[in-house]
């Protein structure tokens, strides 16, 4: 799938149609997947099976369907797979491993990408939980990165969104606990199934509260996150 320049004046007409059929608040959920070259072979297919376990747990609960959106970046070169949608909606894509690990850019079009649909959102009068953000990454950065910490520092704190990053294999933790406010966590091996079955969970808690509230997301050893 080819990278799209997002325009928040072309998705104006959809919206009004899209938030008329489903006017349930929504959870935007941005996944920043690493497939640079160093994914190859046995982690890029079980990251191709996590997705796909993701996709089939939320679009098999009715609640979560409406309310949780997913988009999709990944990076090694940075590219939208995925534009913000509903589980219903959501492509099943085949990701490819190659190239380097431009780390910082996929950040900030995650962040921009998040930005613009809040803003849809909101001019349709369509309530929010509070978006997650989610970075998957196998290595160290190829890029700059040193500006990214204030950013997410001040997206926490204003409650903008909820920032996370999982390290795999050679991850650079001592980047990944520069940019996270929230303690990185290690997922050991490639059990990226597993950490996509308790993403799904704790997306069906979030889905099941209302705006704003403190939702308990389930006690999974590996990531230790208790609540957002």
């Amino acid at each position: 799938m080819s990278d799209h320049t997002y325009n928040y004046d072309e998705q104006q007409p959809f919206a009004a149609a899209e938030f008329a059929e489903n006017p349930e608040p929504r959870c935007p959920c941005v996944l920043l997947l690493d497939t640079s070259g160093s994914m190859q072979g046995n982690s890029i297919d079980e990251l191709n099976r996590g997705l796909q376990a993701f996709r089939e747990e939320l679009y098999n609960d009715s609640l979560s369907m409406k309310r949780v959106e997913i988009a999709v970046i990944t990076f090694g070169p940075v590219s939208v797979m995925q534009d913000f949608t509903t589980a219903d909606n959501l492509r099943p894509v085949r990701l490819e491993a190659a190239g380097d690990t431009p780390l910082g850019a996929a950040v900030g079009r995650g962040l921009t990408l998040l930005k613009q649909r809040k803003e849809i959102l909101r001019s349709n009068g369509i309530k929010l939980f509070r978006p997650w953000i989610f970075l998957l990454t196998d290595g160290a950065p190829t890029d700059r990165w040193q500006h990214l910490p204030p950013i997410i520092r001040a997206g926490e704190e204003n409650k903008s969104f909820s920032f996370f990053a999982l390290g795999v294999k050679d991850a650079d933790f001592t980047v990944l606990k520069q940019i996270a406010v929230r303690e990185p966590m290690r997922l050991e091996g490639v059990r990226f199934k597993e950490f996509f079955l308790w993403l799904s969970a704790s997306l069906k808690n979030v889905s099941r509260s209302n705006p704003g509230d403190k939702v308990s997301i389930p006690d999974y050893k590996p990531y230790g996150w208790a609540d957002v």
